[in-house]
């Protein structure tokens, strides 16, 4: 017997129905005579090319110990969470985790998540309700920016990098307020004025009359509270602070009242997943609060694995951090020797500008074709629509790997 229905394709009379999707093909035409279509490469496990493209700041995702760290807790705990952190997705390895990351970084509590993500739209939303005022850096990450959007707080964005910008955004609050940053921006690498956005948040709370009681009850204290900061610190872990304990822990941060920090677990230690840091009351409220706690399955028990294994490594081996901001350094000084653009690296992203996207593509390509895997930004990936190589540096690059990859760059510049 036949289907009941005529093919989909087919209206009543037999003649052709127009797509509902045709607005997707003409976005792929646009997106074709703009030079910004992008396509998967899946890549082999044992690729010939030079990787200055991914975030293994550390070098870090292949070491034995930390494949072992995973390997050794999909045997324990099995293949995957089995559910969301709050029914049966929270392992022993879990709290462990937890408890590392936060004594690592400074902070009194730590939550995991997923994916850096998830965390950043954790911490976004849970901390900004109805009635609140979230100031964003125009440069902030596109998870920090979607939590934003997500959130039921009203978003002020102010200028890159700007602490004046911060305080005039702050003066107009009428309720809880918190100020959202990337420690170090994804795009050009450049790190955020921690201390600077610190007091301004701090310098929001309004202040008693004098010898009227605050809040608790002690005079001179502030009568209205502070914005509270909010800092996604993935690409500062494992690169920045002594020993690679993040922007946070360098800026003299990290543990505050009103400091919160997220994570990756996914770039400096190797691994897959996220983390929210702070004041242990702050995490509390996010296991209640948060949906990207409450409803998505917990973390794969292997990747806590890998990253407990990572966190133990970067323990023992401090100077990695050191080698990795070392090794950006002198990626930009010889690069920018050669004349080209590049902006000067505050952690391990080095950020070369090209001229357009097109050519942005090509240049990429031909890295490729060389031998050398480079990221390539184009909009709408970059708040300010100039197009980019992004090159990662990492600690395990030798001086004849740092010399070919700089070869290899500007060679296929000219």
């Amino acid at each position: 017997m036949g289907h009941p229905y005529p093919p989909p394709h087919l209206m009543a009379g037999g003649h052709m129905a127009r797509s509902p999707f045709e607005w997707i093909d003409e976005q792929a035409r646009a997106r074709s005579r703009a030079g910004l279509v992008r396509t998967l490469r899946p890549r082999p496990a044992d690729s010939e090319l030079l990787d200055l493209a991914g975030n293994d700041y550390l070098g870090l995702a292949r070491h034995p110990e930390v494949t072992e760290g995973a390997a050794r807790a999909a045997r324990t705990w099995g293949g995957g969470a089995t559910g969301s952190r709050l029914v049966s997705g929270s392992t022993e390895l879990h709290a462990e985790l937890e408890r590392a990351l936060a004594e690592f970084c400074g902070f009194e509590s730590a939550l995991v998540f997923s994916s850096g993500y998830a965390a950043n739209l954790a911490a976004v939303t849970a901390l900004a309700p109805h009635g609140s005022l979230i100031v964003s850096d125009a440069g902030n990450h596109a998870s920090l920016i979607d939590g934003c959007r997500l959130a039921r707080g009203i978003t002020q964005v102010v200028a890159h990098a700007d602490p004046d910008a911060v305080r005039k955004a702050l003066d107009t609050r009428t309720g809880p307020a918190i100020v959202v940053s990337d420690t170090v921006f994804s795009v050009d690498g450049d790190a955020a004025p921690l201390t600077a956005l610190a007091a301004a948040c701090r310098e929001a709370g309004e202040p008693d009359e004098p010898g009227e009681p605050g809040a608790s009850g002690k005079s001179g204290e502030s009568g209205r509270p502070g914005a509270a900061l909010v800092l996604d610190d993935a690409h500062g872990l494992g690169v920045i602070g002594d020993g690679g304990r993040g922007a946070a822990w360098a800026a003299g941060l990290a543990g505050a009242p009103d400091v919160v920090a997220t994570v990756t677990l996914s770039k400096s230690l190797g691994s897959q997943g996220g983390a929210v840091l702070g004041p242990a009351h702050v995490i509390d409220h996010l296991v209640n609060a948060a949906r990207t706690f409450i409803f998505d399955t917990g973390l794969a028990p292997a990747a806590a694995g890998a990253a407990l294994a990572a966190l133990r490594l970067l323990r023992e081996e401090p100077e990695r951090a050191a080698r990795a901001r070392a090794v950006a350094i002198s990626l930009y000084e010889r690069l920018t020797a050669e004349g080209l653009e590049a902006v000067r690296p505050d952690a391990a992203v080095v950020s070369v500008r090209a001229p357009s996207p097109e050519q942005a593509l090509r240049w990429a390509a031909e890295c490729r074709a060389a031998g050398l895997a480079v990221g390539c930004f184009r909009p709408p990936s970059v708040p300010d629509g100039i197009s980019r190589l992004r090159l990662t540096a990492r600690a395990d690059l030798t001086e004849g790997q740092l010399d070919r990859a700089v070869g290899v760059i500007i060679e296929a510049r000219r």
